[in-house]
């Protein structure tokens, strides 16, 4: 559903946010990227059925060079999920190392980002929950949330 207004998430409490790709070098080498690229739905089945392992949401985008983002509620939920020698990450990471390796057939990467609750800024406006909006909750960006600056401000630091 499309929210016609403008909106601001919010996330209670601290959080990671996990970028996840995988990049196509070899496009002719099908039988090498297309199983990398079959792990993921796999993966995100099993954690959608599994809210305790703490994955909030994520965004994926499809392209030679794929992303996902994922928001999970802490980096201990995140590496205990990668960790887990009973769920689809572990065989999927064994199989990539088995089958590719670093032949430079196809590449993945991670990056991951842990922040504390109000310490980033985010905007929606005529989008459905969306990003770390559908990890959390969208409230109307008017008065002290209606601005980038104020947003930003409302969370800073202290000395």
């Amino acid at each position: 559903m499309i929210r016609a207004e403008r909106v601001a998430a919010s996330v209670e409490g601290d959080f990671v946010v996990f970028l996840i790709g995988m990049r196509i070098n070899k496009v002719w080498k099908v039988h090498k990227w297309w199983p990398v690229a079959q792990a993921m739905p796999r993966m995100l089945a099993e954690l959608a059925a599994r809210p305790e392992t703490g994955m909030l949401s994520g965004e994926m985008w499809f392209g030679r060079t794929s992303i996902m983002v994922q928001y999970w509620r802490s980096i201990e939920h995140l590496l205990a999920y990668a960790k887990d020698r009973n769920a689809s990450h572990l065989p999927a990471w064994r199989a990539f190392n088995r089958a590719v390796g670093t032949s430079g057939d196809v590449g993945i990467w991670h990056e991951t980002y842990a922040t504390s609750a109000g310490a980033c800024e985010n905007i929606y406006v005529n989008m459905p929950a969306f990003g770390l909006g559908r990890a959390g909750s969208l409230e109307p960006a008017t008065g002290a949330r209606e601005s980038a600056e104020a947003r930003l401000k409302r969370h800073e630091t202290r000395p």
